[in-house]
């Protein structure tokens, strides 16, 4: 099996991996609308999987229809990354992804995450043990600048020893969490130290559409740019032959009961309804005001000027599929 990043056009794009969001219920929704040159899963436990791996079939399902999709690992024991890495080639994975920018702390007490960032020593150790057990695999990681403060030079530097495949760099600290505006001269820093060598830099960080994906790529000299949060404001981001503002109600309001259906299918009873809350202003947003009043009370879910605020309001209290669905057959 070759390295699929380096048969990807450039500038490629990259769907970030994000914790109780990528799973197959919403890559098979963003797929529909228009997919990103690479998908990636949920960011996953390494200590997890070992313990059980039955309790993350469900995390690890993916379809043919999504490849390449790359699964990203957390965890901060090498001999763990190792025999992940050999499940990763089991299932079919085309990649694999170690996590070294999480700010959570519950995954920072591992020594996981962003913790790495203060390690390199250890740092080095899971990238060597990971690259040991995908085989042919390609092996990536995804990090920050930085933990209190930017060392892009540095820590790059040593990440680049390890000659992996890319480096998806989001442009800030650790400290910086996402309070303050990707610094992307930074991640341009990190292109240029790459330019000599077979790793990929990818940037990460406040993208907004596509435009500016492809306008930052070029500015930064980048191969690739990652899309995490501006997925939320538009299912269709990747989707360069849609304007989002022809989109309408309607069109959002079957996607949402598309994704209530791959969720339910996925995920039985297996996972609490609330998870699905957090999609509701992904698809419930953006719609017009009424065109006589611009506010206007007249229609259920229409009471102010996105049109949406209160059917959004109405959506946070449901506590099953049923329950959404009766509500949005109103809107219909």
């Amino acid at each position: 099996m070759s390295n699929f990043w380096e048969k990807l056009n450039k500038p490629f794009f990259v769907l970030a991996p994000m914790a109780n969001v990528t799973d197959w219920a919403f890559r098979k929704v963003v797929a529909k609308c228009g997919r990103p040159n690479v998908f990636y899963t949920e960011f996953l436990s390494c200590d997890g999987i070992l313990h059980d791996k039955t309790k993350f079939e469900k995390e690890l399902y993916f379809e043919k229809s999504e490849k390449p999709i790359v699964v990203q690992f957390f965890g901060s024991k090498p001999e763990n990354f190792y025999k992940c890495a050999q499940l990763a080639r089991e299932l079919g994975f085309d990649g694999i992804d170690i996590n070294m920018g999480c700010p959570d702390r519950n995954v920072e007490k591992q020594g996981a995450g962003a913790a790495l960032i203060k390690n390199h020593k250890l740092a080095q150790e899971i990238v060597k043990e990971t690259q040991r057990g995908a085989g042919d695999l390609p092996v990536s990681v995804k990090t920050r600048l930085g933990y209190n403060k930017i060392i892009t030079k540095e820590w790059v530097s040593i990440l680049l020893e390890t000659e992996l495949a890319a480096i998806i760099v989001h442009g800030r600290t650790r400290k910086e969490i996402s309070q303050v505006p990707a610094h992307w001269e930074e991640i341009g820093k990190a292109a240029e130290m790459a330019k000599d060598t077979k790793t990929l830099i990818i940037g990460n960080g406040d993208i907004v559409d596509m435009d500016d994906a492809r306008q930052k790529a070029k500015d930064y000299s980048l191969d690739g740019i990652m899309v995490g949060r501006g997925i939320f404001a538009n299912p269709w981001f990747f989707n360069e032959k849609v304007d989002i503002k022809e989109i309408k109600p309607g069109q959002r309001i079957e996607l949402l009961r598309e994704h209530l259906d791959n969720f339910e299918k996925l995920w039985g009873d297996d996972k609490r309804f609330d998870t699905m809350k957090k999609f509701f202003k992904v698809y419930i947003s953006g719609w017009p005001a009424c065109p006589v009043c611009h506010a206007c009370a007249c229609r259920a879910g229409m009471a102010d000027r996105d049109g949406a605020k209160e059917l959004r309001a109405k959506l946070m209290t449901v506590k099953n599929k049923k329950e959404v669905v009766d509500i949005l057959q109103n809107q219909l």
